[in-house]
């Protein structure tokens, strides 16, 4: 075979193939279309040609699949409106509970005012001293200092020295007066002091600061009378505190030889919730009578 034939022949394979291929689609489409002519003349059993059959089944199944996701959609949809819908109403919720919380929480504090407030009343009623009542506004940033700041000064009559009460016990003294406010030393301060007596035996001492949360009985003779559970009160010796006034229950009791090493007081005063207290006015003189102890194991 020459050259220029052998490269002919090459270069018409490919159209050949090409040419096959086209007449096996054409044949594949010809016998398609008489299946189709065939189908719209063939009927079946209902009535109905074969190819509308075959065509509203293709359709209705189209419909059904859209129809299905047209129902998801829809069904997402609303979830996720309810959803919306249910975040709002927890939410709503949640600053209802909130709001009910906080103001339970100021009724509870009103009622605790109210209540303090009652039993400061009740405490000036039952004494016989001029007073005027005052709020805590204030407390000292250091433990070394034991003070507190009331919203009463010298406009109202306050001066150093005084004494201040709450319902439970004896809180300190005024120590540090201004026209509208005043520094009050509570008892609890390590520079503190007051004269003390035990209640059941009368005998006399010291009641001094510690700077923490308790206070000792000092100065007390070692033939004293004196045990865990005796209330200790205030004697009047200082000139400050007024007889009579409660000061702590003793809590600890140290015998060394024939003298007290230790005893120590539990304040009956809260030093740290201290809201309203009572100043009094009426200058104190010392009280100068002696008390008369009682003997150990004499009943009162």
């Amino acid at each position: 075979m020459d050259r220029p034939e052998g490269l002919h022949y090459l270069m018409s394979m490919p159209m050949l193939e090409h040419r096959r291929g086209g007449s096996a689609v054409l044949f594949v489409l010809v016998v398609v279309a008489h299946i189709i002519l065939i189908s719209a003349q063939v009927t079946s059993k209902s009535g109905m040609p074969v190819l509308q059959a075959v065509a509203f089944g293709m359709v209705a199944e189209l419909q059904r699949g859209g129809s299905g996701a047209v129902d998801a959609v829809t069904s997402l949809w609303s979830g996720y409106i309810d959803l919306r819908g249910m975040r709002t109403e927890n939410e709503r919720l949640r600053h209802q509970l909130a709001d009910a919380q906080i103001q339970l929480q100021q009724e509870r504090a009103l009622a605790q005012r109210s209540g303090e407030l009652t039993r400061l009343l009740d405490l000036r009623s039952r004494v016989a001293l001029v007073t005027t009542a005052a709020e805590v506004i204030a407390a000292s940033a250091t433990p070394d200092f034991r003070t507190v700041t009331i919203g009463k000064g010298t406009t109202a009559g306050l001066r150093p020295d005084m004494a201040v009460l709450a319902p439970e016990g004896v809180v300190g003294r005024v120590i540090v007066p201004s026209a509208r406010a005043a520094k009050v030393q509570l008892l609890v301060d390590r520079n503190a002091a007051a004269g003390a007596l035990v209640e059941r035996t009368r005998a006399q001492g010291v009641a001094m600061g510690t700077g923490e949360e308790s206070l000792h009985l000092e100065y007390l003779l070692g033939t004293s009378d004196v045990k865990v559970g005796d209330v200790v009160v205030t004697s009047g010796i200082d000139g400050i505190y007024p007889k009579g006034f409660v000061i702590g229950r003793i809590d600890y009791v140290e015998r060394a030889g024939g003298a007290y090493r230790q005893i120590r007081i539990q304040p009956a005063a809260d030093f740290t919730s201290l809201e309203e207290v009572l100043v009094v006015l009426t200058p104190q003189a010392p009280d100068t009578t002696p008390a008369t102890p009682t003997p150990a194991g004499t009943p009162r």
